[in-house]
């Protein structure tokens, strides 16, 4: 019997109290660190992608409260990382909406999940090209990076 026939088997309160049980499990694995799951999980998939691969440089988690980067290379440059299921990351709530010349983080990686939260693809761009096609997202006014045909070509394609 597969878990989600076995799944479809609780009723709608049993399946809702699983949620806990399922976060603190993950927390105790250490796949995730906080209730942020969608994130949390694109973080960990990026990380286990670049320190599975030998020609991708090895990744280290940064701590949560670390603004602007999630993760940290052996050579010390800064990755940002960004999970979504749509068409477009999140926004980047720390970064400024004036460019003031500073580079926030070396590498951005997007983790894309499919309309049911399997991997899609994980994507890394340079800073310079999150540069070039970042939008400001409404109504936040914050910079976000919609994944369009022309990011997915320019961008370097991981997974």
């Amino acid at each position: 019997m597969t878990i989600n026939a076995r799944l479809s088997e609780l009723t709608d309160a049993q399946l809702i109290d699983l949620y806990p049980s399922i976060l603190k499990e993950l927390k105790v694995r250490g796949i995730i660190r906080t209730n942020n799951l969608i994130g949390e999980l694109g973080e960990h998939l990026a990380a286990n992608a670049y320190n599975s691969n030998p020609k991708l440089h090895k990744l280290q988690l940064n701590l949560k409260s670390t603004k602007n980067i999630d993760a940290t290379s052996h050579k010390g440059e800064r990755y940002a990382i960004k999970a979504t299921s749509g068409n477009g990351t999140g926004v980047f709530a720390s970064l400024p909406t004036e460019d003031d010349g500073k580079v926030y983080f070396e590498y951005l990686i997007v983790v894309r999940f499919n309309k049911d939260y399997t991997l899609d693809a994980i994507y890394e761009l340079t800073w310079d090209q999150f540069l070039m096609y970042r939008k400001m997202k409404p109504p936040e006014n914050k910079w976000n990076l919609p994944i369009t045909e022309a990011v997915k070509v320019a961008a370097k394609r991981i997974v």
